[in-house]
């Protein structure tokens, strides 16, 4: 007699809403992709839903091709398409309406931005909602995770749930209804901002932030979902820095220190117009001043913003003509980072002040084992994780003197580093990889997955969940129109 085998369990399905992906070059991309990554490895079946290829290449042109290289070839990234409208200056790719009625065309866009939806993404929803149930009727997802910004994809997020009962998961990497630097609201009372953004956080099955600071503000102005918020830390790659958080050097390991020559400072990541440049040329001028730092030099490497627009003026405040040591070094290629890590001997931890932002750069800067200097207001998020950091070189206020005597500390501690120390940093930095941020986050989703199966099991014993009948309705639909 033959006994009956049990099936095997198929693995969990995820549908990502990443809008910035692969090869898009914004710094959300990092987040997106690990945690995509980190899932196919985790042996999930991982869809992404992405822009276009074309916004990022002819319309923002933040593009970097080496970039796909590093998505996990289990991953299959979809791109819905989107209207062009806000972004499109080329009368030739107009539409017949905003071609023959401009004016008419630009009012009715306008209304949809002040009475649908508030964002110039919106676009992207409905074609990502064709996309996801035609999908979702094949093959169903067991969980939808939706990163922001952009913010359509918590409305699509949450049109899916809707839809189909899957579960769905908001990742709050950025704000979306206050501005993070400057902390203010970035939408009056009664804009329909703040409806979607009660309404996506009612139904979540859980809210993920970056850093403490940002669950705090959402959870006092949205106290019923507060029980649903956690903290998923950014992190860092080990095989993206390679050597820089690896073994020690041949130098540390004999006991021999650092490199001989000057003393290279740096800053390695975008540069964008919020950074307190200006604190830290003044204080580099100081420092340099210093017998320590005679000969040093500061090189800042990466892009000059996220637009081509961008760079113009924030080049005309790196002071690169004075003789102070400044160069600018350019962008560099992800491939290339543990290489320049490597060859620098203090790291500038230069970002915007404000108590919401971590950024992702100071887990890469941390895992180097090297000295980090704090180029910011006191009291920032980023703080949580630099504490207990052996290197963080930090003065009480963001100006000239505090920047300065930072530097002169750190330029100290890279002259006399040891091996034991550069263990300690790294140690402390060991927390913070993105295996071991995102690990607790996908054992949860693993959990949420789990009990989606067994409730679609129960309700129908069919692999194609509910809305199906909803979802062929919006199945059919008008391409995008710019």
């Amino acid at each position: 007699m033959t006994r009956p085998t049990r099936a095997t369990p198929r693995p969990p399905r995820a549908l990502y809403l990443a809008f910035y992906f692969p090869p898009s070059r914004a710094s959300g991309v990092f987040r997106a992709r690990a945690t995509a990554n980190l899932l196919a490895e985790r042996g999930w079946e991982v869809t992404v839903h992405s822009a276009p290829r074309e916004f990022f290449a002819r319309y923002i042109d933040s593009y970097d091709a080496s970039l796909e290289a590093s998505v996990h070839p289990a991953v299959r990234v979809e791109r819905p398409p989107m209207s062009y409208f806000r972004w499109e200056r080329d009368l030739r790719r107009y539409g017949p309406l905003r071609a023959n009625l401009p004016v008419l065309a630009n009012a009715a866009y306008n209304w949809a931005q002040a009475n649908v939806f508030p964002e110039h993404y919106a676009s992207w929803i409905p074609h990502v909602l064709r996309h996801a149930l035609r999908a979702h009727l094949r093959r169903p997802f067991d969980v939808v995770i939706a990163s922001g910004n952009p913010f359509a994809s918590f409305a699509a997020a949450w049109l899916i749930g809707r839809l189909t009962r899957v579960p769905y998961v908001l990742d709050y990497r950025d704000a979306w209804t206050f501005n993070q630097f400057t902390e203010e609201l970035k939408f009056p009372p009664r804009s329909r901002a703040w409806e979607w953004e009660a309404r996506v956080l009612r139904d979540a099955a859980e809210v993920v932030f970056v850093n403490e600071g940002m669950l705090r503000w959402h959870a006092e102005r949205y106290p019923f979902a507060a029980g649903r918020m956690r903290v998923v830390p950014n992190g860092w790659e080990p095989e993206i820095l390679g050597a820089a958080s690896g073994a020690a050097t041949a130098g540390e390991a004999s006991g021999g220190g650092r490199r001989p020559g000057p003393l290279r400072f740096g800053y390695l990541g975008t540069v964008t117009s919020y950074m307190p440049l200006e604190e830290l040329f003044d204080g580099w001028r100081l420092a340099r001043a210093h017998p320590e730092l005679a000969d040093a030099e500061l090189l800042v490497h990466g892009h000059l913003g996220f637009f081509p627009h961008d760079a113009a003026p924030l080049m005309e405040r790196i002071p690169t003509g004075e003789g102070l040591g400044v160069s600018y070094r350019g962008p560099v290629e992800k491939a290339r980072v543990g290489e320049v890590y490597r060859d620098l001997d203090v790291l500038l931890f230069c970002v915007p002040g404000a108590r919401y932002v971590t950024t992702g750069k100071v887990f890469e800067y941390m895992a180097t084992g090297k000295p980090v200097v704090s180029v910011h207001r006191p009291g920032i998020a980023a703080e949580e994780v630099l504490r207990g950091y052996p290197l963080w070189f930090a003065g009480e206020e963001l100006d000239a003197a505090d920047v300065a005597a930072s530097m002169v500390a750190a330029a100290r501690a890279a002259r006399t580093l040891t091996p034991a120390r550069t263990r300690a940093a790294r140690a402390h930095a060991a927390r913070f990889t993105r295996a071991a941020t995102l690990t607790p986050w996908e054992r949860r989703l693993r959990a949420l997955a789990a009990s989606r199966g067994a409730q679609v099991g129960a309700a129908s014993g069919s692999d194609a969940g509910t809305g199906a009948d909803a979802g062929e309705r919006l199945l059919h639909g008008e391409g995008a129109r710019r």
